[in-house]
């Protein structure tokens, strides 16, 4: 294990027996990359064409343009947004699913999926201006299908994108407009920057940079569609408690892991769980199956049905580990490949189910739409199955586990507060944060990297600015973080919520019906519900006639990691958000670059990055940032 290991008591229990029976794991790994490659560290490498690799020297004494006269400003930038365009790429092909499965319910050729939340499909064709009366669900769910496709499809340059132009306030959508940088076509942002980063084409960084914010605003609004179309499907997520960290794997149970982020299998193996419970009982398993979550599946499975959340990112090697996993059922992103070396290791079953993201060594039951039903139930037999070979010798499953209250969707959130006022149910918020009962609200998102101690800046950070009286809302890794931390809960109300805010949640818990207040942090959901939060401060911002750059509302990725962390990250500082970045990005090689998103960006969106690896002093810059825009408010 290297020097920064984790702060997750599971993860202190389970390295040290990897390390004595000789299993490699991610840290393990990050060790023998060391040192890293300090070009690409600072972003002056560049493999865009087979003349090079090039790379700038950063000290000035060696080459200062590549072979084809790109210089640093150029390479970053070209860089940067081919990050963000792949970002935008995976967020929106996960949309694009959702909708098509949407289109496929409604014209009969899905049989095992249904309408869940009939209200919210209705209020969805109301967003996107789609008359409901005397229409069927299904003849609904067709026309919100089909117009949410044209996001993908469009030719009209001058309209941008329907899910972004409804869904973000007037004053934001004009600048956007104004910049040239509003989408009309999810897929043709991903193009552009694949073309215009093609060697011999832009070279302007600036140019190149402007192409990056269309994108990410690209992923936003694939990212808003596939939330609010889940929802749709799957129900619309309400308050639930469940249990978090390995300890939620069980010695006499089939244990299905689903991990990755489409909720479009992982709902259906849930299903298929229930209808097969008895056959597992009868190979043995006493408790019958029982479903955990890893990653961003895991989150859509809590906040949907309460299901255990096992995991995050860096930890997903280490569920294997337990010998308790019967099966880890995979989707997309964010799945590490050495699973399918480790698997082999123990019993387990991994299993792969889209063609998209295959591993060698593992088995693959292929994901259709039509046949999904059918699929899960094929997942959860494999899993009985390896139950019959595991080796119950080998079972170490660490006994942490905490309570987590999640299921706070942007519809769950206005509901309780609408228990203070049934009538103007953003009014308590908007009262208590003029009042500086509540100082701000903080998003805090992202990924997990070896890079730092897993886990430890996001818990730090949401305590910090939770004594500062600060709203946190979770997202994604961040969330199984503080969840595994036991920061999800009344009782972390209670021991870290400065005195404002605490009496502010307690008197909307107890309102909405709870013994005690509400949790000290808002577990949001997956890492492509980012747009919840900015669903709820839109409604703020449009309440009080201000554009969002005004909110007393900050972002931070405490382990941004990811190149879909890149294009939120970028589309966060489009809506005018300061936005905290805990790891370096590889952009220092180029000051020009540099400069722009952490200065220059400020007067034309109104939001910036701000980069601060010491988690005490990133959310002392985060709480400044919150008093500069209270005061702006004049609160």
């Amino acid at each position: 294990m290297n020097e920064h290991g984790s702060c997750d008591k599971c993860a202190h229990e389970l390295l040290p027996l990897a390390k004595a029976q000789g299993f490699e794991t991610v840290w393990d790994r990050h060790e023998s990359q060391l040192p890293q490659c300090g070009f690409g560290l600072l972003g002056v490498c560049c493999r865009q064409c087979w003349k090079g690799p090039c790379r700038i020297n950063p000290f000035g004494d060696g080459p200062d343009k590549g072979v084809c006269g790109a210089d640093a400003h150029t390479i970053v930038a070209r860089n940067l947004i081919r990050g963000i365009a792949a970002g935008t790429a995976a967020h929106s092909e996960h949309g694009r699913h959702i909708v098509k499965t949407l289109l496929e319910l409604a014209e009969g050729h899905a049989p095992d999926y249904a309408v869940k939340d009939e209200e919210k499909l209705r209020k969805v064709a109301a967003l996107l201006q789609i008359a409901t009366e005397g229409k069927d669900i299904n003849e609904i769910a067709r026309e919100v299908a089909t117009a949410t496709l044209e996001d993908y499809a469009s030719q009209r340059e001058a309209e941008p994108c329907r899910w972004l132009e409804k869904t973000v306030p007037a004053a934001r959508l004009a600048k956007f407009v104004e910049l040239g940088v509003a989408p009309h076509n999810i897929d043709a942002t991903v193009t552009d920057i694949m073309g215009r980063t093609h060697v011999g084409t832009d070279a302007d960084p600036v140019n190149l940079l402007l192409a990056g914010v269309r994108s990410s605003l690209a992923d936003y609004t694939g990212m808003y569609l596939g939330t609010e179309l889940s929802d749709v499907l799957f129900g619309t997520p309400q308050p639930v408690v469940t249990k978090a960290n390995l300890g939620v794997l069980k010695a006499d149970a089939v244990n299905i892991a689903v991990h990755g982020h489409n909720p479009l299998l992982s709902e259906l193996v849930c299903d298929a769980a229930l209808a097969l419970n008895d056959a597992a009982v009868k190979a043995g398993a006493k408790e019958g199956i029982n479903i955990v979550g890893v990653c961003c599946t895991g989150n859509e499975v809590l906040m949907r049905r309460g299901i255990p959340l096992a995991s995050n990112y860096l930890s997903q090697e280490l569920a294997i580990l337990t010998g308790a996993v019967d099966a880890m059922v995979v989707d997309v992103q964010c799945i590490m490949p050495s699973l399918g070396g480790l698997k082999d290791c123990f019993h387990t079953e991994l299993i792969t189910t889209m063609s998209t993201c295959k591993i060698p060594g593992a088995s693959h039951v292929e994901f259709h739409t039509e046949t999904a039903g059918e699929n899960a139930r094929k997942i959860v037999a494999l899993a009985i199955d390896a139950y019959k070979r595991r080796d119950h010798s080998r079972v170490n499953i660490p006994q942490h586990t905490t309570t987590v209250v999640g299921g706070f969707s942007a519809e769950a959130i206005i509901g309780a507060l609408s228990k203070l006022d049934a009538q103007d149910p953003l009014k308590p918020l908007l009262d208590n944060i003029v009042n500086g009962n509540i100082q701000g609200v903080a998003l805090i998102g992202g990924c997990n990297t070896t890079k730092v101690t897993q886990d430890l800046a996001h818990t730090t950070i949401a305590k910090e600015l939770a004594k500062k009286n600060v709203l946190v809302l979770a997202t994604g890794c961040a969330a199984g973080a503080l969840a595994k931390a036991g920061l999800l809960t009344p009782e972390a109300t209670e021991e870290y919520a400065g005195e404002t805010l605490k009496a502010v949640l307690t008197a909307v818990g107890q309102a909405a019906g709870l013994p005690g207040p509400l949790p000290m942090v808002l577990h949001m959901g997956s890492c492509v519900d980012n747009t919840r939060a900015v669903a709820v401060a839109t409604a703020l911002a449009n309440k009080i006639g201000v554009d969002l750059d005004k909110l007393p509302v900050v972002v931070s990725a405490p382990e941004c990691m990811s190149e879909k962390a890149m294009a939120i990250g970028t589309w966060a500082v489009s809506l005018g958000f300061p936005t905290h970045l805990g790891v370096m990005p590889q952009i220092l090689g180029s000051s020009l670059v540099t400069n722009i998103l952490t200065e220059e960006i400020k007067g034309i969106t109104g939001g910036y990055f701000m980069v601060e690896t010491d988690p005490q002093a990133a959310a002392e810059q985060l709480f400044a940032c919150i008093q500069q825009r209270r005061r702006g408010l004049g609160i």
